[in-house]
């Protein structure tokens, strides 16, 4: 029995938050819920995020330690890299392109670097994909730096419990 993709959709009408943190951070039971699914997408992943983690599991990037399937604030991502904040995503074929967008503005405006990738794209070409991630953690990057300019102080939270 396969489980039913649930799509979201945005509104044309919302304005943004002027306060990015505080559309950033969720908790209770809306928390709880993005848990429970990035559990279940770390136990049922497309061809893609398997091929992927395959290559970021294991600090196999000059040592850097990826975790999958990871809430991060109001947000799962596929792969993130809290030490570097980094964040990669794939994007399925059927995946909605303002959906993905309105996800890495929120992750930006907190100072989080996106890497998003089509899945594809990771199948046909994942040396290059790799390659890309590789080149994007060596870019010197200043956490503090990226709060201010976000307009933050505190750091996001990554869900640390998800590496397995």
């Amino acid at each position: 029995m396969t489980a039913a993709r649930k799509t979201l959709g945005i509104s044309k009408d919302a304005a943004p938050k002027a306060d990015a943190k505080a559309s950033f951070n969720v908790t209770g039971a809306r928390l709880e819920t993005l848990k429970e699914r990035a559990k279940e997408m770390r136990r049922n992943p497309s061809e893609a995020q398997k091929a992927l983690w395959a290559e970021l599991s294991g600090s196999k990037l000059g040592g850097v330690k990826f975790i999958r399937h990871s809430v991060v604030g109001s947000t799962i991502v596929d792969f993130a890299c809290p030490s570097r904040w980094i964040v990669v995503q794939l994007s399925p074929e059927d995946s909605n392109p303002d959906v993905n967008e309105l996800q890495d503005r929120k992750l930006i405006e907190v100072g989080i670097r996106v890497l998003r990738f089509s899945e594809d794209e990771v199948l046909e070409r994942i040396e290059g994909v790799v390659r890309e991630i590789t080149t994007e953690l060596n870019v010197p990057f200043d956490k503090r730096s990226a709060r201010r300019k976000a307009g933050t102080t505190a750091a996001p939270r990554f869900d640390e419990g998800a590496e397995g």
